[in-house]
């Protein structure tokens, strides 16, 4: 399976300069973001993928929705590969204003909140609720004859507890699920 690492959110822009949580809740993609989706589209496009899972945040379905309209590919949303909830931008938005936002995808089966938040519960998702999570999808996914044709599209966090490495945005990786 592909892994993408979704493009440079306006999160990912201001915590660079910083290092500091700038406070922005599910982020958009900046122009730089963008130009990282059309890229990743084209490194796709040559890879025989067959439809995208996505996490729900708007920096992922921004990434997937110029990936599928560039490779005429479906999205599935799975809240499973959503990030590792430590930041303002891991602060999801509800399904029923993704619905109006990206009307063409199917958030009926999200639960409301369908991210761990972590605010409200005051503390982060930690490392051990990260890493079942990211085995649990493996596990899933492996069972799925078409994993080798399947790419998605997620976050730094999940990525690194799935594969153990450190995706830039816009990177892409290629993982065995059968494999643990």
């Amino acid at each position: 399976m592909l892994l993408v690492r979704h493009g440079q959110s306006e999160f990912n822009a201001a915590f660079t300069l910083t290092r500091v949580d700038p406070g922005i809740p599910d982020p958009e993609l900046t122009h730089v973001g963008r130009r990282q989706a059309f890229a990743a589209a084209a490194d796709l496009a040559a890879r025989g993928v067959t439809r995208l899972i996505v996490s729900p945040y708007t920096r992922t379905l921004q990434t997937a929705s110029i990936i599928a309209a560039e490779l005429g590919l479906p999205i599935g949303i799975d809240p499973r590969v959503r990030e590792r909830a430590a930041f303002h931008c891991d602060i999801g938005s509800p399904p029923a204003a993704l619905a109006r936002r990206f009307p063409d995808l199917d958030f009926r089966d999200l639960d409301d909140p369908w991210w761990h938040d972590h605010l409200a519960l005051e503390r982060a998702e930690t490392e051990e609720e990260l890493d079942h999570r990211a085995q649990a999808f493996r596990r899933d996914i492996a069972q799925h004859d078409d994993w080798r044709r399947v790419a998605v599209v997620s976050h730094w966090g999940f990525l690194r507890a799935l594969t153990g490495r450190q995706a830039q945005n816009g990177e892409i990786l290629f993982f065995d699920p059968t494999v643990s």
